[in-house]
């Protein structure tokens, strides 16, 4: 059967940094504006860290099943499924603050936006499906450096739009902001569509070719990672080796901390400093784009030292951060504090993902689905616990709060150097 097989591994690699960067923007969609909900609707800090966390919810736990997904079908469907949803979200929240916002915009709505919230939030969920794309279009030896790349370019979403949104909400109000915002998801969804290819293997089981045929095919054409087993067993592959666990209480702390900083920082900023909106909207961005910049050249280290050293290392950088911003008395040293959490989050997210192929190469999508879905819960479990210390301890808990990291650093410090024994003991 002559089947062509379309693109090469930089558009697959383009395709999935392009449809995650405009849906995991929805980590940022309440952090920025949340004080305007809280004043018009009543809301407590603990209903307003719910509110910021809630996208992160839906787009923690449908990694889960459409990480897996890809083992089956490649990643193409499942991106436009989350993206289109995500879509329909941003367009509720819109049509809800056209109709209510700001005067009839009172707290029993509080349910129905907690809900477009999580409708939104389905686009994160796209990160565990670009990564099953990408590592079945790379061998082993580049999932390093592909991942960071892809996983850092993407990630610069979310601090970009907590910078853009309160300039835009200067220019065009809160209803235009979003409008601009439905505007790009879907361009965005667009390029994808025309860019985002499966790995030649899924390209030619779709067109009917036979399944050790389109392997021989496809390992001609430089495939070296391949499914072997559908959503179901995928996830069981995965969910029975022990290294799958480590990292996801890893990607937990690194990533689903990364999601939570992004949502938290702004109320963090304004409400414990007094600062401006736009002065807090930079210093998010500075936070979330500094940790998903990192991410690239964190890829290319894991490659050289491995990702078991990498991830220790910069989980002590987090560890150090998290200890300054929680005993912090200045401005000058929680900015530090914040600038050291980045840097090490975002090299530890990237070794995190070197060592998901090497954990089940043949169920790579069911790794990355349990590791990209429970780590990513972190950004909605971690923000109402730091709410939590506002409201017992007042102003004083904004700082207090952090220690959820200290904790969680040191814990993760002990994962990975089990990890790492572990690996080394399957490998010996």
């Amino acid at each position: 059967m002559n089947v062509h097989v379309a693109g090469s591994r930089t558009r697959g690699l383009i395709g999935a940094t392009t449809g995650f960067f405009v849906g995991f923007a929805a980590v940022s969609l309440f952090g920025p504006v949340a004080h305007r909900f809280q004043e018009v609707m009543g809301l407590t800090p603990v209903m307003v860290a719910f509110l910021v966390a809630t996208p992160s919810l839906t787009g923690s736990l449908l990694r889960i099943p459409f990480g897996a997904w890809v083992d089956t079908t490649g990643g193409r469907k499942p991106f436009l499924v989350l993206l289109s949803l995500s879509l329909l979200g941003m367009v509720g929240v819109w049509a809800l603050i056209v109709a209510l916002y700001p005067d009839h915009l009172v707290v029993s709505f509080y349910p129905l936006l907690l809900f477009l919230a999580a409708l939104s939030g389905c686009g994160i969920a796209t990160f565990s499906v670009g990564i099953g794309q990408v590592a079945y279009w790379y061998p082993p030896e580049r999932h390093g450096s592909s991942l960071g790349a892809y996983a850092g370019l993407g990630n610069i979403a979310p601090g970009l739009f907590a910078f853009l949104l309160p300039i835009t909400l200067t220019a065009w109000g809160l209803a235009g902001s979003y409008l601009a915002w439905i505007i790009l998801l879907g361009a965005g969804i667009a390029a994808y569509w025309l860019t985002g290819l499966n790995a030649p293997f899924f390209q030619l089981r779709r067109a009917g070719v036979p399944e050790d045929e389109a392997r021989r095919r496809a390992e001609e054409l430089g495939q070296k990672v391949f499914p072997s087993a559908g959503i179901r067993a995928s996830l069981g592959i995965a969910a029975r080796r022990s290294a799958t666990w480590s990292l996801v209480g890893i990607y937990f702390t690194t990533f689903g901390g990364f999601i939570a900083l992004t949502a938290w920082f702004p109320t963090y900023w304004m409400s414990y400093f007094g600062l401006s909106i736009g002065t807090a909207g930079t210093l998010t961005a500075i936070y979330s784009v500094g940790a998903s910049v990192i991410r690239v050249p964190g890829g290319s280290l894991a490659d050289r030292l491995g990702g078991e050293a990498t991830a220790v290392g910069s989980l002590v950088v987090t560890l150090v951060g998290a200890l300054l911003l929680t005993s912090s008395p200045t401005f000058a040293l929680s900015v530090t504090g914040a600038v050291l959490m980045a840097i090490g989050m975002g090299i530890c997210n990237a070794a995190v993902f070197k060592l998901v192929p090497q954990v089940a190469k043949e169920a790579v999508g069911g790794v990355a689905g349990w590791v990209g879905g429970l780590g990513a819960f972190g950004g909605f479990a971690i923000p109402p616990i730091m709410g939590a210390f506002v409201s017992a301890r007042g102003q004083a808990g904004y700082p207090l709060g952090f220690v959820v990291f200290v904790a969680l650093a040191v814990f993760s410090i002990v994962l990975a150097w089990l990890l790492h024994r572990r690996l080394a003991a399957r490998t010996a």
